[in-house]
């Protein structure tokens, strides 16, 4: 008796499709497909980091870089930062003299 009928689902259809449009309709499902797929992922991963910690805890470090590597990186990084304010520099000047 209150079970629904199909007669009921169509209407609730019709009453959707009026309130939302046709064209909303496809991106309103794809988003909440979306929604759905993120909200599993982070519930698999919630429990998984549970289980996870229960079982044992793993530590890892990051690999030491010897101190002149780390000079060298950071010369190179300068440097082209350097040639890279030289060709902005460059691209503005040419720009301010044509206005």
């Amino acid at each position: 008796m209150n079970a629904l009928q199909p007669w009921h689902i169509i209407i609730l259809v019709l009453v959707v499709v009026l309130l939302f449009g046709a064209k909303r309709l496809p991106d309103a499902a794809r988003s909440i497909g979306k929604s759905m797929k993120i909200f599993k992922a982070e519930t698999k991963d919630l429990t998984g980091e549970q289980k996870d910690e229960a079982e044992h805890v793993e530590t890892r470090q990051l690999p030491q870089a010897t101190a002149p590597a780390q000079d060298q990186q950071v010369a190179d990084l300068q440097r082209q930062l350097d040639e890279l304010k030289k060709q902005q520099a460059a691209t503005e000047q040419p720009q301010k003299n044509a206005s």
